[in-house]
């Protein structure tokens, strides 16, 4: 080798860029710890992003599930009373009538059921009574709630065409009074002195904490058998379900014209499905989702701080390895974009470090579990486009130092 050439990397004045990659990543090598820690806030940061992502979307998920739960395709129909007049006017309530209009006159809808509401005490044992009330449903009642049926069973067409005296009772109050749903089926509960056969054990799909027609202690009766305990035909209440979620708004709008084309023009009548509730749920988890992604990225911001100060760090340290290269021709250019490289190298490897980590993780638990947790593949491309410009960012500031430290200074730098 000849003398006065110069050999080592560090002191060659011009480099390729894959030298001063290879450089970069030698750089690494030798100050692993000081480097590793650095990546690691990358990494937290970038793992942070896609699981937040992944977090935001399970819990709009869960939360659209909760309120399918209910009904996906549920409208519900129910008479509000009617404008105030000076001449007292009758109540103009819905009827069984009603429900057999809109099945003949809107195809969208599939089935319904009407609900009528009674209050009534029964015996529990021991000479005490319990507070229960009584649901005159159709068989149709349990597809259109989507309920679920504990134990024993629902009851059918011809148990409403025979008026068979048979009901069912909620999970909670067979638990309250006969100890367990197994053992609540079988026995008999008395309504105005008439004997009711408990069939089944029912529940609602989803916790709807009190806030729908069933209660804690209720007792689903045939809607005919129920007609024995009233002197009218008014139903209180009219759920119908449709073909398809995408029947909802529509069949809605037509309910409505249907039924106050039947009934006087100022009763108000209640038409409501949950297809506003869903678009507010999605909405409000978008949003909180982009909330926790801001916070995440804050994160990365905080790494991005630390790689440019432990790269201020490794050019003080090197001042006299930079005024050496500078003093044998290196550029401005070359200077810089060797500890912008180093920078870039970090970022680099703490957002796949970072990615691997927050899609294993979800993808463990599909693979593992029962749970079909989402998966955003855009959430990793957010994280690797703001690694990388976070990395270039506070990698900008040192290489730019670097490249613009005297050659003469720096040589007489200790």
């Amino acid at each position: 080798m000849a003398t006065g050439t110069i050999t080592h990397p560090r002191l060659r004045p011009h480099l390729a860029i894959g030298e001063i990659l290879t450089f970069a990543f030698d750089t690494f090598c030798s100050n692993k710890v000081r480097f590793a820690l650095t990546a690691l806030g990358m990494v937290i940061g970038t793992a942070s992003l896609i699981l937040v992502v992944t977090i935001g979307m399970t819990g709009k998920q869960y939360i659209l599930n909760q309120i399918q739960a209910i009904g996906a395709n549920l409208i519900s129909a129910e008479y509000m009373g009617g404008a105030p007049r000076i001449t007292a006017t009758a109540t103009d309530p819905l009827t069984i009538d009603d429900l057999n209009a809109v099945m003949a006159q809107v195809p969208s809808v599939v089935t319904a059921s009407p609900v009528v509401p009674l209050n009534d005490r029964i015996g529990v044992g021991g000479g005490k009574e319990k507070d229960i009330l009584v649901l005159g449903v159709a068989p149709e009642y349990r597809r259109v709630r989507n309920l679920v049926i504990t134990s024993g069973r629902f009851f059918d067409v011809q148990d409403a065409q025979a008026r068979n005296k048979v009901g069912l009772i909620t999970k909670k109050m067979a638990e309250d009074v006969y100890g367990s749903a197994d053992d609540a089926v079988g026995h008999t509960v008395k309504l105005s002195g008439l004997p009711f056969t408990i069939i089944g054990v029912f529940q609602e799909g989803v916790e709807t904490f009190g806030q729908s027609e069933i209660q804690d202690n209720t007792l689903a009766i045939p809607y005919t058998v129920s007609r024995y305990f009233t002197d009218t035909s008014a139903v209180r209440q009219i759920y119908f379900s449709t073909a398809s979620p995408a029947d909802v708004v529509p069949a809605t709008t037509e309910i409505k014209r249907l039924l106050q084309s039947r009934h006087r023009q100022e009763s108000v009548y209640n038409v409501t499905n949950l297809t506003q509730l869903v678009v507010v749920a999605e909405r409000t988890a978008n949003a909180l989702t982009w909330v926790l992604m801001l916070i995440a990225t804050v994160t990365l911001l905080v790494s991005g701080i630390g790689i440019m100060n432990i790269m201020l760090a490794t050019v003080t340290s090197r001042i006299r390895e930079i005024g050496i290269r500078k003093a044998i021709g290196a550029t401005n250019r070359e200077s810089r974009f060797q500890f912008l490289s180093e920078a870039i190298l970090i970022s680099l490897i703490g957002w796949v470090v970072g990615i691997l980590i927050g899609l294993a993780i979800p993808f463990s638990v599909r693979f593992l579990t029962q749970y079909r947790i989402p998966i955003s593949g855009l959430s990793a491309i957010i994280a690797i486009l703001v690694s990388s410009f976070v990395g270039i960012l506070f990698g900008t500031i040192p290489a730019t130092r670097a490249a613009q430290l005297d050659p003469v200074e720096s040589l007489r730098y200790e």
